[in-house]
């Protein structure tokens, strides 16, 4: 009996981002003299009936000895999220990449123009099993939330948006999620803070004394009453994660349901939300699931 092949080894690519927001992978695939594709298929697609618009494929050219180039630019659409990137080599099977050097530099300082309407932002990472996934992200318009302290009981956010502008009357909006604490079912799930605004920048303070127990996720809306609410988050950094990297100092007030202690923390979206926590001697913060 023949023994069965060894696994073929995976194949490795090198990610580099660029300031306007495209993608260059390198792909390592000695030997290879046929067509070949860079694939992103979205997470959740059917694998076996590629949809229209869960599939995005690029060629991949010789760009060095051994070595194979594809380029996603920023001008190229990709949805928001999470994008599994495989490599069919000479009309072979797809097969799973997995990260090799990732260059992401350019997108730490990165500050968009906004003039399309639109912030779109692609960050490749490795996943818990050690494969390529891009994280995609396509906000129109877009509020970053570029700082945030602890400010007397409360948080204070500066941030500034992309693809619309701040007019007088703006404010930002704090919204309980439905069924999520006090705030959900007594009537007063929403909240409203002014907004200090210049240009393109902006900030408020959300106090904690006014909140109800439960999750709080943060909106701004540039014109007020008459506009777009825009979901606050963190997208222009080199970070696919914010949740286990940016950790905020919790604060303990008083409030008209008791004691809470309260705090910021980016979901798994990236998005910024508030999680305020009854104390009854036991419950904490972090106790919190962060979605």
């Amino acid at each position: 009996m023949t023994p069965p092949a060894p696994p073929a080894a995976p194949l490795r690519a090198d990610c580099i981002g660029d300031s306007a927001g495209g993608l260059t992978f390198d792909v390592a695939a000695r030997g290879n003299s046929g067509a070949a594709l860079l694939i992103l298929r979205r997470r959740g697609s059917d694998e076996a009936v590629d949809g229209a618009g869960d599939t995005v494929s690029l060629p991949l050219a010789p760009a060095a000895a051994g070595r194979l180039r594809a380029a996603l630019p920023s001008s190229v659409s990709l949805p928001e999220g999470r994008w599994d990137a495989y490599a069919r080599l000479s009309d072979g099977e797809p097969r799973r990449l997995v990260p090799g050097v990732t260059d992401l530099r350019s997108l730490a300082d990165r500050t968009p123009s906004g003039l399309l309407g639109h912030v779109a932002v692609r960050i490749p990472y490795a996943t818990r099993q050690g494969n390529l996934t891009v994280r995609s992200w396509l906000r129109a318009p877009h509020a970053e939330a570029v700082d945030l302290r602890l400010a007397g009981g409360g948080l204070t956010v500066r941030g500034r948006v992309y693809g619309t502008q701040l007019v007088p009357g703006a404010d930002a909006e704090l919204r309980a999620r439905p069924g999520d604490g006090d705030g959900g079912r007594d009537g007063g799930g929403v909240r409203r803070v002014e907004v200090v605004a210049e240009r393109t920048e902006f900030a408020f303070t959300v106090p904690y004394d006014g909140l109800a127990p439960g999750g709080w996720d943060l909106w701004l809306r540039p014109a007020g009453d008459h506009g777009p609410a825009v979901r606050l988050a963190r997208l222009l950094d080199d970070v696919a994660d914010k949740n286990p990297v940016f950790t905020f100092p919790r604060a303990r007030v008083r409030t008209p349901h008791g004691p809470v202690e309260a705090g910021p923390y980016y979901t798994r979206d990236n998005d910024l939300s508030l999680a305020v926590v009854a104390l009854d001697g036991t419950a904490r913060v972090s106790d919190v699931r962060f979605v």
